[in-house]
């Protein structure tokens, strides 16, 4: 367990160093601001189950099932709390993910 910890800490450090020229916005996303309503939403999406986060920011139903099947893959959870915590609109996959 505390290898995996270890790992998951060095790879979250990494992950840090990403230069703002690879995180431009892509096929029309754009992020909304970060409210209390945000913060609760990432915080269903990672505890609970993915999905629940986009549905409380008013997404479309596509991007909600979208999040909820791919759920099923636990390094998801993660982005998708990202995705309701920053309540980004669009995305790839045709503004799904």
């Amino acid at each position: 367990m505390k290898k995996f910890l270890l790992f998951l800490l060095i790879t979250l450090i990494m992950c840090l160093n990403i230069t703002p020229s690879y995180a431009k916005p892509r096929n029309n996303t754009s992020k909304g601001h970060i409210t209390g309503k945000t913060i609760v939403g990432g915080a269903l999406s990672l505890l609970i189950w993915p999905g629940i986060g986009q549905a409380i920011n008013d997404n479309k139903g596509e991007k909600v099932l979208t999040h909820a099947l791919l759920g099923l893959l636990p390094p998801y959870r993660f982005w998708s709390c990202y995705d309701a915590v920053v309540d980004r609109k669009g995305g790839y996959w045709d503004g799904r993910i």
